[in-house]
């Protein structure tokens, strides 16, 4: 056989390949669908370790039922971003260069959510961001190809207002760690209460670094500015460190506290019985919720881990199943046909039903709102109802204009 004919015969064959359909022979093959998943599991293992945990039992729950267009395996590929958005991005690009992953998933931190949607805009692949909640990763950043399960900065701050603005308080002062997610939290809190109360003010605000608070420095600012109340956006080990040192100096003594996030098990239950008294707060209060719903999850997720569910083990998993319905209702692989698909998606979680808006890919799950207590030596929730996130959220047009922004 001569040059030309092998030119020829390779032509035709390249031709020939070009014009299979590709899509169809992924979505009936016997590959497993691989899934890219990042979070911060060394920067913050009490919240990303029980993550982990609930996507790892609705991974198996999905593939025990017989797996994703025709019996294929949902398969995740994880790695650990170490908290840094540099890193987040770098095993991104692995994930899909190398690992060939159909979809990315995951990360805690807000600047890291950040990081990796605007990775997963510019190269076309979609991102179902668990954790991070910032407003910005679904409003002035938001982008086609990035959806966000969690309840925002926003919305968590507008379920707290609803409580805070029936204290008789005036005078707050504010501390929350100085990155994307603490700086949103603040500024939605007190631009959502002063709304609804014109006769506030905020006379203090502390910015420790994320995870270095010097707690007796904070108190003491925040104590001489001789606040009605505090909103407090601290979490993991800096709040523990918080509510040892202000109870030491009195200053949570006849002063309310409205606090996101402190009612998650993640946080509250390791401070035993130094867990304060009556913050109003969000949070999860996992062994008194009796839906039918979360009951079905709580006894799968204790029979396989052996342990309660923390507010994470639902992150994890809700954010995992709204990824296999994804790919059930795309019919196929193809990131475009993925993103339709999750725009409107209906899913069902723990906390009951959930749809991904299609205006700007925020779910509408929500949260418990409660005020914290101690019961039999570990700190809980009590006096709690669920806020539905589409209760939350601002006006349709609000959210059109800030994503055009």
């Amino acid at each position: 056989m001569n040059r030309r004919h092998t030119l020829l015969l390779l032509g035709a064959a390249a031709l020939f390949a070009a014009t299979q359909p590709v899509a169809s022979y992924a979505q009936t093959s016997g590959e497993p669908i691989r899934v890219g998943e990042v979070n911060s599991y060394t920067g913050l293992p009490a919240f990303t370790i029980p993550y982990r945990q609930g996507w790892q039992l609705a991974v198996e729950e999905v593939n025990g039922a017989g797996g994703l267009l025709g019996g294929r395996k949902l398969e995740v590929v994880s790695r650990d971003d170490a908290g840094k958005p540099d890193d987040a991005v770098r095993v991104a690009q692995e994930m899909v260069s190398n690992e060939k992953v159909a979809l990315l998933a995951g990360t805690y931190f807000s600047h890291v959510g950040l990081a990796v949607a605007d990775f997963a805009a510019r190269n076309k692949v979609p991102f179902v961001a668990a954790e991070p909640l910032t407003d910005a990763i679904t409003w002035t950043k938001g982008n086609r190809y990035t959806f966000r399960l969690r309840p925002s900065t926003y919305m968590q701050a507008a379920m707290l207002v609803e409580e805070a603005a029936k204290l008789p308080a005036k005078r707050w002062a504010t501390v929350a760690p100085n990155y994307e997610y603490g700086q949103s939290a603040v500024s939605w809190f007190k631009q959502l209460l002063q709304e609804k109360r014109p006769d506030v003010e905020f006379v203090a605000e502390q910015w420790p670094v994320q995870g270095k608070l010097e707690a007796g420095p904070t108190v003491q600012a925040l104590a001489a500015a001789k606040p009605d109340a505090i909103f407090n956006v601290t979490f993991g080990a800096d709040l523990a460190k918080f509510v040892r040192e202000g109870d030491g100096r009195g200053l949570f003594r006849n002063r309310p506290v409205v606090s996101l996030l402190t009612g998650e098990p993640e946080y509250l239950e390791p401070m035993k019985d130094e867990a304060p008294e009556g913050w109003i707060v969000t949070g999860y209060p996992w062994d008194q919720i009796d839906t039918p719903e979360h009951k079905a999850f709580r006894d799968a997720y204790q029979a396989r881990f052996k342990e309660p569910p923390r507010q994470g083990s639902v992150v994890g998993y809700t954010t995992f199943k709204a990824i296999a319905a994804a790919i059930d209702k795309a019919g196929s692989t193809d990131p475009e046909k993925i993103v339709d698909a999750l725009s409107g998606l209906q899913v069902t979680s723990p906390f009951g039903p959930v749809t991904f808006r299609a205006l700007d890919h925020q779910a509408t799950m929500g949260a418990y709102v409660g005020k914290t207590t101690v019961k039999d030596g570990r700190g809980t929730m009590k006096d709690w109802h669920y806020a539905d996130g589409a209760k939350y959220l601002p006006s349709d047009e609000a959210v059109a204009k800030l994503r055009a922004e």
